[in-house]
């Protein structure tokens, strides 16, 4: 799903405690022992978690339609 209003991502990431910022680019992170030595793991806040990136293109940020719900 094409999100295309920065409000509407504004408010998908409020909504969801495992969504955060970084910079235009919203990030999912859930933690996980697989993230040492997964290609998309990261540490973060003391923890190993896997990390998913929505960057934005010239059309908004293409999540999956269940992050979106009903917002």
């Amino acid at each position: 799903m094409i999100i295309t209003s920065l409000e509407k991502m504004e408010e998908i990431v409020q909504k969801h405690w495992f969504l955060y910022w970084d910079g235009w680019t919203v990030i999912q992170s859930f933690p996980s022992e697989k993230g040492r030595t997964s290609k998309f793991g990261a540490y973060r806040k003391k923890r190993w978690h896997l990390q998913r990136r929505f960057e934005p293109t010239e059309r908004g940020w293409n999540i999956p339609k269940k992050l979106a719900g009903d917002s």
